[in-house]
């Protein structure tokens, strides 16, 4: 008696073949596997998401940091002696490696939703260990050149957070479907348990995390403040060369209020502006005086000064990433500047009936005016006719001297207590933000504390100062400010418990959905009778088409891969029949 038998073929399956392969380097059908992952390769997919999760925070680090990449430069300069921009192989090698990261995640959760071994291919494995390795590296030389800088991590989540929140409960309700899946799909053992009790600790957490949230914007609009001023800190240093008559202009025509500006004393008594200890950053003091670049810029007398060019270094360092956006004729006239004097810029801070934030950096204790240098500040703002009730003075040298700078208002950059500042007599603080809280700065307004808060560059920035009330920023860019006519976001805490409550329920209700869908197609596929059913095994058909040389050869394939898994020798066996079926027959005892 002979059994005809239908052979079949396999379904091309292209979407896993992609998937498999690229991660793996697992392109044939033959090579991939159901089994479960080794613990080799869960150590590796640790190792990813760790990885992940590192170049997430170090991402989101840098987004936020925009606000200081200035700063940052120049800390490096300091350390360096060379003015190069740092932050754009920073920014070029983490979106690179956040973007590598990412699709290997997403790859590895393929994997797993559709039941497949994790099998990271070696050349991968070098690359997520450089990544990782090149990662912790820069945290590490952040930590040590720029350590302060982590606070704008918490500043940044009073104006994030609401957003992060939701767009973390959305990432962890959707991981659900896969937590569901390995749950119900396996046999209950100790480690699915504890995968599960994980997933909901972390999922209660998110619920509960906007308890802790300290967001300013979180208010009734008809108790927002006044918009806060903008103070021009070194002019308008986006625009034009810092601390140039330039600058200034450029500044107070962009709507800032106030002027800001670095003041030294030179050797023979003129205060004049830099921000930085010597001239070799912002003046071409290279070619002029080659021998004397790494002088203190106060031991040049005003004449040697005016000789510098102070334009040049801003065209050729781009120090913004803006010298292509500024015209033709601007950056003539920014080829052409020179250092500005103290008297220039307070001559027109006063036609333009706008005020003056001096940073005076007393000269060193050799210098010839170390004892007079009050009496030349003083000097310069007599001779520029501006009201000294609108100059106000923080001073780079120790407090014994301020009692010596009489007639200016009095500012300090150090955090004091209110009483500390009225047994010095400072009637107002120029703080960092990352020290300026909501509620320090509350208090400081409770008691007529005036407080500029610097610097302040981008909009979410400004938003969340004018939120918590701060009358004035100083700021390197008014441009961008100027365009913020009102608070980026702003809700009443009616509207935001809503938000949070209805977000929580809904994310509540969709991870009961995916639990109940994810269990109940279990128990149906276990009560079809076909539990033992791989869905990696070949997927066949019934060959009913002419036959073709190609499925030929996959059926000599498939029927002596049979012989190989048991069948006797004795097997007739008939590869080409007519009827487009292969068929065989044992053969029968005697």
């Amino acid at each position: 008696m002979v059994k005809h038998q239908p052979l079949q073929v396999y379904e091309k399956q292209i979407f896993l073949s992609i998937i498999t392969g690229i991660y793996g380097c697992r392109w044939k059908r033959y090579q991939r596997s159901q089994d479960d992952s080794s613990k080799w390769e869960c150590l590796w997919f640790t190792i990813l998401c760790s990885s992940f999760f590192l170049l997430l925070f170090w991402t989101y680090f840098w987004l936020v940091a925009q606000n200081d990449f200035n700063d940052f430069n120049w800390s490096v300069y300091n350390r360096t002696g060379e003015w190069t921009d740092e932050t754009i192989p920073i920014v070029a090698s983490t979106t690179v490696g956040i973007s590598y990261i990412t699709f290997l995640v997403i790859l590895a959760l393929f994997h797993i939703s559709l039941g497949q071994q994790l099998n990271l291919f070696w050349l991968h494995k070098i690359g997520v260990l450089a990544t990782l390795a090149t990662t912790i590296s820069g945290v590490v030389s952040v930590d040590d050149i720029w350590g302060d800088e982590w606070e704008v991590l918490f500043i940044s989540l009073q104006a994030t957070a609401p957003f992060l929140h939701i767009g973390a409960l959305a990432t962890v309700t959707a991981m659900g479907w896969l937590v569901a899946g390995y749950i119900v799909r396996r046999q209950r053992s100790n480690f699915q348990m504890m995968v599960l009790a994980v997933y909901i600790i972390i999922l209660a957490a998110l619920y509960l995390a906007p308890l802790l949230f300290t967001c300013p914007c979180v208010m009734d609009r008809h108790s927002l403040k006044p918009r806060p001023e903008i103070i021009g800190r070194r002019g308008a240093p986006m625009m034009a060369p810092e601390n140039t008559v330039l600058s200034f202009n450029r500044a107070l025509q962009q709507g800032a209020t106030s002027l800001e500006a670095d003041v030294t004393i030179s050797v023979d008594g003129v205060p004049f502006l830099m921000r930085d200890r010597t001239l070799r950053r912002t003046t071409d003091v290279r070619k002029v005086f080659p021998s004397r670049q790494y002088e203190d810029a106060s031991f040049f007398n005003w004449t040697e000064i005016r000789t510098l060019n102070a334009g040049q270094w801003f065209l050729e360092s781009d120090p913004f990433w803006t010298v292509a956006t500024i015209t033709p004729k601007d950056q003539a006239r920014i080829e052409n500047q020179t250092v500005c004097s103290l008297v220039d810029m307070l001559r027109l801070a006063a036609r333009a009936n706008a005020s003056a934030l001096l940073n005076i950096r007393k000269p060193p204790a050799q210098h010839p005016r170390a004892r007079s240098w009050f009496m030349d500040t003083l000097w310069a703002v007599q001779k520029a006719a501006i009201p000294t009730k609108r100059v106000r003075t923080v001073m780079w040298s120790p407090d014994t001297d301020r009692g010596r700078v009489r007639g200016f208002q009095q500012s300090t950059q150090e955090k004091l207590s209110v009483q500390e500042m009225r047994q010095r007599g400072i009637t107002s603080l120029t703080l960092h933000y990352s020290k300026a809280s909501h509620k320090d700065i509350q208090e400081y307004l409770a008691n007529n504390v005036s407080v500029t808060v610097y610097p302040v560059n981008e909009a979410w920035l400004y938003s969340t100062l004018w939120c918590s009330g701060v009358p004035s920023v100083s700021s390197d860019a008014p441009h961008v400010l100027r365009k913020v006519p009102y608070p980026i976001w702003l809700m009443s805490q009616t509207a935001y418990y809503f938000i949070w409550i209805a977000s929580d329920l809904f994310s509540l209700a969709v991870v009961f959905v995916i639990f109940a869908f994810q269990n109940y197609h279990m128990i149906r596929w276990k009560m079809s009778g076909i539990q033992s059913c791989n869905p990696e095994q070949i997927v066949l058909n019934v060959v009913t088409r002419p036959q073709t040389r190609e499925v030929n050869i996959m059926k000599e394939k498939l029927l002596f891969s049979e012989l190989g898994n048991g069948h006797s020798s004795a097997e007739e066996i008939s590869l080409y029949p007519e009827n487009g079926y292969a068929t065989y027959s044992p053969e029968e005892p005697i």
